[in-house]
């Protein structure tokens, strides 16, 4: 496969966008910090105003009975509502007969699918900690394992950003990235392409996911697995959020989703709902079907998992902003995907104060430094992203780590030093994941998992409220991006401009 060219387009695509609308680089928009998956999606993410917003809390739990339509609110679009209600944008638009996809109003009534009649599989396919990258997994040679199956995947290799790789290492990439075990990776290449058991296979579409829709290309393993773990990750954290009751299926089966199931495994019939049809998902998720290419590869899925991999007393670590005291930076995303749309909503945004007459365009190497939010060892850098473990043990596989995005290479600290609150990351920039606008993305794991930014209605798994400085994170319901910081009776607003007040963020 040697593609990978849509990442660069849709970047001159958004700027080309920005530079016909603004005379002057005044406001520096932020977008999503990953590989979109289609193009309605984004256009999809801007559909409504915001305007006066309430403080609310960032969840909305989907009672058992499903309701028969949707009111649509500022902030809201239509995937959003997909997904919150167990369905698809292209069945919504469908059966409300709209014709501009990418536009809703607020007030609008969205028609729902009805409740569905058929009960999902109760069987578990594996712990959750064997869903995430968690605790053990820096002891699995991901580059080795692939190299030693002399099939398919030892030979297999795909361009990713013009660089070439090997399948190896696109399964220890996309492991990191989304925080997805490489070993769950590996059996769904075997399960669904054959990859570890043939001499040939699919380099185009080995998950069978849609190689190339709504004006997006999909083809070749590193998209292909990217679609995958970012689809794991959506069902995986929806179920602990208590989000998901119900999916449709790649046929238009509506199915109610078992409620004893755990998130790992809800993850995985996600995964399979977008891609099969009833007859063939129903074998995917039951003993016989991918749990089978699972064990035979790497045993029992339950042995040694780690239960609860987060617990449910969990205290967040001092967190200072990451940025110098003196200066005044703009809070310009809400809670939103710490790598991409499904990895639970643990990030946010803040730009820089740069001098924006300066600057020809809004993608540039910011002045100002991004700083350490708390003492602990760089574990990882690579292409704009930081990683920084806050144990202390050099794995960012365990206990807290947090992670800096868009951090660009020129100036940016090595892998393996040592910082105390304060010391200098790097410098904001638009490089790594998917930005067209000079900013730095904030995120939180805990063993591997995403920690949501704001958890305040989440009953069955609490988590703690992520709290930078003396500023706490609220989101909105069901709004990516949207959402407020508080201090005491201070309030700023995730806003996309740097021309106002209200997101104004320091120290003080």
């Amino acid at each position: 496969m040697r593609v990978k060219k849509i990442l660069l387009a849709l970047m001159m695509l958004a700027l080309a966008t920005i530079a016909c609308v603004r005379d002057t680089p005044e406001v520096i928009v932020i977008t999503a910090t990953f590989l979109p998956q289609n193009t309605a999606e984004l256009a999809l993410a801007t559909s409504t105003p915001i305007g006066e917003l309430p403080l609310l809390p960032s969840v909305t739990v989907i009672p058992n009975n499903q309701p028969s339509s949707y009111v649509v609110r500022p902030g809201d679009t239509l995937t959003i509502i997909a997904e919150q209600n167990g369905t698809t944008v292209e069945t919504l638009l469908e059966i409300n007969d709209i014709a501009d996809q990418n536009t809703l109003f607020v007030g609008q009534i969205i028609e729902l699918p009805s409740t569905p009649l058929v009960e999902g599989s109760e069987y578990i396919i594996m712990a959750d900690s064997k869903l995430v990258r968690g605790p053990g997994v820096s002891d699995f040679d991901v580059l080795a394992f692939a190299e030693a199956q002399n099939r398919f995947i030892s030979r297999a290799v795909d361009e990713v950003n013009h660089v070439e790789l090997t399948a190896g290492q696109v399964v220890n990439r996309v492991s990191l990235e989304y925080s997805v075990d490489p070993r769950l990776l590996f059996a769904l290449l075997e399960y669904l392409g054959g990859w570890l058991s043939r001499d040939t296979g699919s380099e185009d579409n080995p998950l069978g996911a849609p190689a190339y829709s709504n004006g997006v290309d999909r083809r070749g393993v590193y998209l292909q697995l990217a679609w995958a773990a970012d689809n794991l990750n959506r069902g995986y954290y929806a179920k602990q959020a208590q989000q998901i009751r119900t999916m449709e299926l790649a046929d238009g089966t509506r199915v109610r989703i078992n409620q004893d199931i755990n998130a790992a495994t809800t993850g995985l019939q996600y995964l399979f709902s977008r891609i099969r049809d009833y007859n063939q998902w129903q074998k995917d998720v039951s003993p016989e079907g991918f749990a089978l290419t699972y064990r035979a590869l790497f045993g029992d899925p339950f042995q040694n998992s780690i239960v609860p991999l987060v617990p449910d007393n969990l205290t967040q670590p001092t967190l200072e902003l990451p940025f110098a005291n003196a200066q005044t930076w703009f809070y310009t995303g809400g809670p939103h995907g710490g790598w991409g749309s499904g990895s639970a909503w643990a990030a946010v945004d803040f730009a820089p104060p740069d001098d924006l007459d300066t600057v020809t365009s809004s993608c540039y190497v910011s002045s100002f430094y991004a700083t350490a939010a708390a003492p602990g060892v760089i574990a990882r850098t690579d292409e704009g992203t930081v990683v920084l473990d806050l144990d202390g043990d050099g794995d960012e596989s365990t206990g807290w780590t947090i992670l800096y995005l868009h951090i660009a290479s020129e100036g940016r600290i090595n892998a393996g030093a040592s910082v105390s609150p304060g010391d200098r990351i790097g410098r904001p920039s638009c490089e790594g994941g998917f930005s067209n606008g000079t900013h730095l993305h904030l995120a939180r794991r805990y063993n591997g998992e995403w920690i949501p930014a704001d958890c305040s209605t989440c009953v069955l798994h609490p988590r703690p409220a992520f709290v930078i400085g003396a500023w706490a994170v609220l989101g909105l319901p069901n709004q990516e991006y949207q959402g407020y910081m508080t201090n005491g009776s201070r309030q700023i607003v995730a806003e996309q401009g740097r021309n106002i007040a209200d997101n104004r963020i320091t120290w003080q």
